[in-house]
């Protein structure tokens, strides 16, 4: 696996999803652009809405670069819902404020099943602008020669957390619909995920296509199954994507894939064998445990400490980034692939987090990473 950096300002994530050395270790935070920032909420206040803001390009834009201006972060991640799929299939996506998302049409039996299909990715184009837009504004204004700030992340759900948004209707705290039907029609439960799997492979492809340097894949609800069920109904089609991946962009650069479960952890020997370069870890694992789990498969691990960490004042936030850093132990250095670290939160930052403690966790995380590098030469 190679790629051209030279465009590249910095190029840190990419090179550490590809197992190369890097001078501290890179970071970048789920949800990164979202509520927790004053200057989100002044953009989602113009657009009126969440999907008003998701489906124009000049402001998803904008939300996508808000953190970059704020924070020393090594990546951006697209602005947009891991929902957009089962939307284009005409399941009537919307947001109610407090509530989260809702499907007016959700899928409950085989007749609603049988209506399922790949949607037309036309309908998703306001994704593929937003990314194309994103990567043109990554490149201007860094008055470094043209070169673009930092690489850019695509991403979808998997096709299992899809589906339990698709029969729940919405959120769900048992999982009472999705998993009564995977037990009860698990012929069906195959037919849905087999339709995701493909849909969210042609979405992530078009990404791509349209500038996403890394994609991701959110697994958000796999933990939520009993261990043969994962392997059945969520890990196996979470391959199926992964297998339909495109493996170099338009200019023949590697496109590293991330693949995340919440409560992953317990299947990473399963996972080893996954078609991807990154497994993100919740804060639940241990990385040095995953590190020796997933040794000598050339991935890198994403990951992993606990968001709600940065409800505690600066010298705590220091203390567990110092924690998470030494639990993944010595960072590969010198020439040669190794396994790296990309440094992030076990799961989505909360919208209540003070904007002020993102800024201590960043500069915890360069400061110590480039120590520890320091002093291993």
């Amino acid at each position: 696996m190679t790629s051209d950096f030279s465009q590249l300002h910095n190029p840190t994530f990419l090179q550490a999803c590809l197992g190369q050395a890097t001078p501290y270790t890179p970071m970048w935070l789920m949800r990164q652009a979202g509520r927790y920032l004053p200057e989100y909420k002044a953009t989602r206040a113009k657009a009126g809405s969440f999907m008003g803001l998701a489906t124009n390009r000049d402001y998803a834009t904008e939300v996508t670069l808000q953190p970059l201006d704020r924070y020393d972060l090594d990546a951006a991640i697209l602005f947009s819902d891991i929902l957009t799929v089962p939307d284009a299939m005409g399941l009537g996506l919307s947001f109610e404020t407090g509530e989260g998302p809702k499907f007016s049409s959700p899928i409950r039996d085989e007749a609603g099943v049988n209506k399922l299909a790949v949607p037309d990715m036309a309908k998703l184009q306001y994704v593929f602008d937003a990314v194309s837009s994103i990567r043109k504004a990554l490149v201007s204004g860094v008055g470094d020669g043209g070169k673009q700030r930092v690489p850019l992340i695509g991403f979808s759900g998997s096709p299992w957390t899809l589906a339990c948004y698709m029969v729940e209707g919405g959120g769900s705290d048992d999982f009472r619909l999705v998993k009564s039907m995977m037990y009860a029609r698990p012929d069906l439960m195959h037919r849905i995920l087999a339709i995701n799997a493909d849909s969210v492979a042609a979405y992530l492809n078009a990404q791509i296509d349209a500038g996403a340097q890394a994609v991701m894949v959110f697994d958000s609800w796999g933990g939520a199954l009993s261990h043969a069920a994962f392997a059945q109904f969520s890990l196996a089609y979470t391959q199926r994507v992964l297998q339909q991946l495109k493996r170099t962009d338009a200019d023949g650069n590697t496109v590293p894939r991330i693949v995340f479960t919440k409560g992953g952890g317990l299947w990473l020997q399963s996972m080893r064998d996954l078609p991807c370069e990154v497994i993100g870890l919740d804060w639940t694992c241990s990385l040095g445990s995953a590190r020796e789990v997933l040794s000598g498969t050339g991935k890198a691990l994403q990951g992993n400490i606990d968001p709600n960490i940065l409800f505690a004042p600066p010298e705590a936030i220091a203390k567990e980034v110092g924690a998470v850093l030494a639990d993944f132990g010595a960072p590969h250095m010198g020439a040669g692939s190794g396994q790296t670290h990309i440094f992030n939160l076990g799961h989505g930052i909360s919208q209540f987090t003070p904007p002020e403690h993102v800024s201590a966790l960043v500069h915890a995380v360069k400061t110590q990473s480039r120590a520890m590098r320091e002093g291993a030469r």
